[in-house]
């Protein structure tokens, strides 16, 4: 007669002929032998693991985007841009050849009205801590001319004042009308003046303003209803110079602004040399 020979293995014991022995030695071995990982079904993993799983793409796409919507940004007259390039790149040598360097990108700019950018937003993945973005967000801010920063990983927001240098974090983002509120209180104009200061600017889809063009027509609009009698704007030859004084020029009329403060059209007289 063939001789048995029993084989132990980590998920019990088996003869040579295949058949595992019976159930109650089986269980015996696992309990003392290998203790398996239990797996749960994903649908009790908690939702924290879920957020640290995320990409950075997922962060934007699950988080980010339905909390802006409720906040009501994506309600005109208020924009969300999204994963918007703002520079066009530093200009590099190699090899005596020009290139363009990398391009800033913001992944969201909130827009309070169509000419006039309130806050940036920096995204990072579920995996990665809010606070890896703040300084990323800080730079886009400086160089945006926006008083407020966000950085989130979808589960985390901090935001970030650049006029009182604050960072907090916040449950949600905060309401349009919040946002302009502490903007105005920072700008020290009545209600009626600061409404101007929101007056859009001549559509142009084939050449709109570039981010510090943008700036420049903006910082001159809160100078001159502030009640700033001279305003001086320098800007290298080929900056658009034209551009910025006729969207200037366009915005003041169309408030109908004038240095008496009554509703009367302006009168503007633009010279070049």
């Amino acid at each position: 007669p063939r001789k048995q020979i029993a084989i132990a293995t980590d998920r019990g014991r088996c003869t040579s002929n295949g058949q595992h022995a019976d159930a109650a030695e089986s269980k015996k071995w696992d309990r003392g032998s290998v203790q398996r990982p239990s797996r749960l079904p994903i649908s009790r993993r908690s939702a924290k693991v879920q957020t640290k799983m995320n990409t950075e793409a997922d962060t934007c796409r699950k988080f980010i985007v339905p909390k802006l919507q409720a906040a009501g940004w994506d309600d005109a007259p208020c924009a969300i841009q999204e994963q918007r390039s703002f520079t066009d790149g530093r200009v590099v040598f190699v090899g005596g050849v020009p290139r363009r360097g990398a391009r800033k990108r913001a992944d969201y700019i909130l827009r309070y009205r169509a000419d006039y950018p309130i806050a940036v937003i920096e995204a990072k993945a579920g995996y990665r801590s809010a606070q890896d973005g703040v300084q990323q967000a800080k730079e886009y801010a400086e160089i945006l001319g926006l008083r407020f920063a966000y950085a989130s990983n979808g589960s985390d927001i901090i935001e970030i004042d650049l006029a009182l240098g604050t960072e907090i974090q916040r449950p949600d983002f905060p309401l349009p009308g919040e946002l302009w509120a502490r903007l105005e209180t920072q700008l020290q104009m009545p209600g009626e003046v600061a409404d101007k200061l929101l007056t859009p600017g001549f559509p142009d889809a084939e050449r709109p303003l570039r981010y510090y063009q943008e700036i420049a027509v903006n910082r001159s609009m809160e100078a001159i209803l502030g009640g700033q009698r001279r305003a001086l704007l320098n800007l290298c030859t080929g900056a658009g110079k034209t551009a910025v004084a006729f969207q200037l020029c366009w915005r003041l009329w169309s408030a109908g602004w004038n240095k008496r403060g009554d509703h009367r059209k302006p009168k503007v007289l633009f010279l070049a040399d």
